[in-house]
């Protein structure tokens, strides 16, 4: 069922997918089926977990964000800062650092013999970027959050880039490595 339309994980009706398969369908393809299908696991039903996203989006401190879905498509007063997101991905990196280094740097995910690429073209380009997630919609067009992490004189240094709006997927990646090299470079 394309539930919302965009990527997909291809979940079939008569699955029972479990969550570790879900979460990797969410993160690694931006499976909106997944998406769907764990906010009505973790919330009861997709308003009650779209309730919970805000009131954790509040707790964090988000100040340019509502969410209306747990897909991330558009839809009327649905929206997001690069500053939010930047703050969201950050608490990832953070506060689940086993299952991030277990989910968003997976280059490949299968699922129903499909088998799909990570849609981070960064990941396997640069040995520093380790992860984090992509997005499009015609209103916000390619956007990507991308998460690297390198080895300096006095220890590992973490940036996190957010771009969005480009026009392709290979104009998010290429300028998402140009901001995390200049940060790396400038600091």
């Amino acid at each position: 069922e394309r539930r919302g339309g965009g990527s997909l994980m291809f979940i079939d009706p008569k699955m029972t997918p479990k969550v570790d398969e879900l979460l990797r369908g969410m993160i690694i393809v931006s499976g909106n089926d997944a998406a769907v299908t764990l906010a009505e696991g973790v919330g009861g039903t997709v308003e009650g977990f779209v309730a919970m996203m805000n009131r954790q989006a509040q707790a964090w401190g988000l100040k340019n964000s509502q969410f209306k879905n747990p897909t991330g498509m558009s839809e009327a007063g649905h929206y997001s800062s690069a500053r939010d997101m930047a703050l969201i991905a950050a608490h990832i990196v953070r506060d689940f650092p086993e299952q991030y280094a277990a989910y968003y740097a997976q280059r490949h995910y299968s699922f129903n013999n499909i088998k799909q690429d990570n849609r981070n073209m960064l990941l396997g380009r640069d040995p520093a970027i380790d992860g984090m997630k992509t997005g499009y919609t015609d209103a916000a067009g390619y956007c990507l959050v991308a998460s690297a992490q390198r080895d300096f004189p006095n220890g590992k240094r973490r940036l996190i880039s957010v771009v969005m709006g480009t026009a392709s997927r290979e104009a998010r990646a290429a300028e998402s490595q140009k901001l995390l090299n200049w940060g790396f470079q400038a600091w």
